[in-house]
């Protein structure tokens, strides 16, 4: 059998995988590389510095600035695309036939390059970019930052729908590729769930010790989240509450200094996180955000016990049946009450295990992939 080549471009330095948008991109170069891919990959790096563990993996690895701050802004491109222009790296690959596949919007910039015109290219859609903006225009509070988030949204809209009369799409949702066929009339869309690093479910049984909410408490719509729990669904609970996640802000700490019975942990290691999340008895993880998939609940899903979720938070995932939906706030309320002691059983996590593994496989997705891809 020829050797198969594949060019995959980065949005940004896919290691450590420590952070959602990294997730999926580094456990694919692994089974892609375990599947006999050899792999060249490019990176846009703006903070994360060059990884050496990923020659692990890769025939070679490029790394890219970014463009940030007014030098990455355009009339015409969005603000993430352009900042992500680099003449060196079209032309690297251009060296040679092999296919490539574009992580995320991000990497598109090549695509006002003639030169790319007849080459095998495929884009993975992390988000539906334009809707994903919107929502975090609705997230914060800074007028600076929502005026930014709908230009950018307003952007974005225009130029996915370029994108996807241009390239095949692979959406990690059936909601995602739904918005992409009916709002872009996408070429083609395809959905390959994304790559984890956990293959087995491993959710502990019995009872745990408090309500968790984990996640980058940095990103806004996070810190919503939280704010919102705090002020309408754990102001009235007699529950132990946790937050856990990177660099919280002073105004969360002060809300949450001021809660009775919630704590917060800042900036936990990988291994703390996961004992974090393990001694949970269950997971309250609103979302204010549709698109995309949540890694923090597939990570309570394939680690931790009971979870509870609004329907924005598992829309078009297939999650849906393995969490507890809830609405407005007393709904979170009765049913986290409901939960709290309620033993995570045998059969919750037979259930679990069936549903899960069904759909997230990294060997299984990386061979769909590679057979469209070739």
């Amino acid at each position: 059998m020829s050797e198969k080549n594949l060019h995959i471009v980065c949005h940004d330095v896919p290691y450590p995988p420590d952070y959602g948008g990294v997730f999926d991109l580094f456990y694919k170069i692994k089974t892609l590389h375990n599947e006999g891919i050899r792999i060249h990959l490019h990176c846009f790096e703006y903070g994360r510095g060059e990884q050496p563990a990923l020659n692990d993996y890769c025939e070679k690895v490029y790394y890219y600035p970014r463009r940030t701050g007014h030098k990455g802004f355009s009339h015409k491109l969005p603000y993430i695309v352009c900042s992500r222009s680099s003449p060196e790296l079209l032309d690297r690959l251009l060296e040679d036939e092999f296919p490539i596949l574009l992580e995320g919007v991000h990497c598109t910039y090549l695509m006002s390059d003639t030169r790319f015109a007849v080459r095998k290219v495929f884009l993975r859609l992390h988000n539906v970019e334009s809707i994903y903006y919107k929502q975090l225009a609705a997230c914060t509070s800074s007028w600076f930052k929502k005026l930014y988030y709908l230009h950018e949204s307003s952007v974005l809209k225009g130029y996915e729908q370029k994108i996807a009369s241009r390239w095949p799409l692979l959406a990690v949702t059936k909601s995602d590729a739904e918005a992409a066929r009916n709002s872009y009339r996408a070429k083609e869309v395809m959905v390959i769930p994304v790559f984890l690093p956990y293959q087995d479910v491993s959710s502990p049984q019995g009872t745990g010790c408090y309500c968790l909410y984990h996640g980058n408490l940095s990103v806004e719509e996070n810190e919503k989240a939280v704010c919102w729990l705090l002020d309408n669904v754990f102001n009235e609970l007699n529950l132990p509450f946790l937050i856990a996640g990177k660099k919280p802000s002073a105004r969360l700490r002060r809300l949450a200094e001021h809660a009775p019975n919630a704590c917060i942990i800042s900036d936990p290691s990988g291994p703390e996180l996961q004992d974090i999340i393990t001694k949970a008895q269950l997971h309250v993880i609103p979302s204010f955000n549709s698109t995309g998939i949540k890694l923090k609940l597939l990570n309570a899903l394939f680690n931790g016990r009971h979870c509870v979720v609004n329907a924005e938070a598992v829309e078009g995932t297939g999650l849906r049946e393995v969490c507890h939906i809830a609405h407005e706030a007393e709904q979170f309320k009765e049913t986290i009450e409901t939960l709290y002691e309620r033993p995570f059983t045998l059969l919750d996590l037979q259930f679990r295990r069936e549903r899960l593994l069904n759909q997230y496989n990294n060997q299984r997705s990386a061979v769909k992939l590679i057979e469209r891809i070739w």
